[in-house]
């Protein structure tokens, strides 16, 4: 028996290190306003892979899941999973952060489609480079209405919803704001958020509201409280799965449920556990935050193992990934 089992060890060796051999590489991709730059991540093997663009939440978000509000890896701890897996994967800095800065240096140059576009640029990349099986759109948070609004431009293999919303945008952000500011703040905003509903920019805002509606970051609020989720989700054809944390603070149960009503073809994972930044987290918001700023912090293992499952089920990944 000790001979057997020693006998499937070595046999099953040479997949397990090509599946932790991995290759980085530096990307870029031009797009109308200049070039973004990524990182590509992959198992080396000269088998042809699928590759999952990763699309990163709301902010100024770098390519490894990270902002000025939060160092935790989680795009990054995210691609070394799938890669561990036999899914290579390319997440990139978004326009205005990290390399990409000179692409839109004044903020209030961005909008959601200048977005969208930048990842159907990515995806066109992708798909045209002979080393890859399958492009699969993944978006985190904000990132997921951005892979949403893409597909149809993209067609890709399958898009999958991590921790995205199911209601307008606006209507979120007044959900996450209920019970963090005080009454006459909370009045304020509220009235902000309608009055950028209706197309409408304001000059004067609280200082302590700045971080939120500033007027060099009101035109880009503007063109994302006109998109819907669920109806962008609803739009879309891929073979879709939605994942969603149970100990997400910042996007709830409901939402994924509402992605679910939009597509009731669509895979629903929910992790118990996961919180916003990918990882198992206490449930009690104060100690969760400090999530935010532990990139040491392992990512949830069940969601890298239910993208796999999925793409095996659509037949995207081999079985032996």
């Amino acid at each position: 028996m000790r001979f057997l089992l020693l006998l499937a060890f070595f046999v099953m060796l040479p997949s397990f290190v090509r599946a932790q051999t991995l290759q980085n590489q530096q990307m870029t991709v031009q797009v109308s306003d200049g070039c973004l730059y990524g990182s590509l991540l992959l198992p080396k093997t000269d088998a042809s892979l699928p590759v999952a663009l990763l699309i990163a939440g709301s902010g100024p978000t770098d390519r490894n899941g990270n902002n000025p509000l939060g160092h935790n890896d989680s795009l990054k701890r995210l691609a070394q999973a799938l890669a561990k897996r036999g899914i290579a994967s390319l997440r990139y800095d978004k326009r205005g952060v990290g390399q990409s800065q000179a692409v839109a240096p004044d903020e209030s140059q961005l909008t959601v489609e200048g977005y969208v576009d930048d990842a159907v640029a990515w995806s066109r990349l992708l798909q045209a480079d002979p080393r890859f099986s399958a492009v699969v759109l993944i978006g985190h948070s904000e990132g997921a209405l951005f892979a949403s609004l893409a597909e149809p431009a993209v067609k890709p293999a399958a898009l999958i919803s991590v921790a995205g919303s199911g209601r307008p945008i606006g209507t979120l952000l007044q959900a996450q704001l209920q019970g963090r500011l005080p009454p006459s703040l909370l009045a304020t905003a509220s009235y902000l958020i309608n009055e950028l509903n209706a197309g409408r920019t304001h000059q004067q805002v609280p200082d302590s509201l700045q971080v939120l509606f500033r007027s060099s970051v009101q035109p880009y609020l503007i063109s994302l409280f006109q998109q819907d989720p669920a109806d962008a989700f609803a739009n879309t054809r891929a073979p879709a799965l939605i994942v969603q944390g149970t100990h997400d603070i910042q996007v709830s149960r409901e939402d994924a449920q509402a992605l679910k009503r939009a597509r009731a073809d669509a895979e629903l994972a929910m992790i118990n556990g996961m919180g916003h930044v990918l990882r198992i987290t206490p449930q009690e918001r104060k100690r969760q935050t400090s999530t935010y700023n532990q990139p040491e912090l392992p990512i949830a293992n069940e969601l890298p193992e239910r993208i796999t499952q999925f793409l095996q089920i659509h037949s995207i990944l081999p079985p032996s990934s």
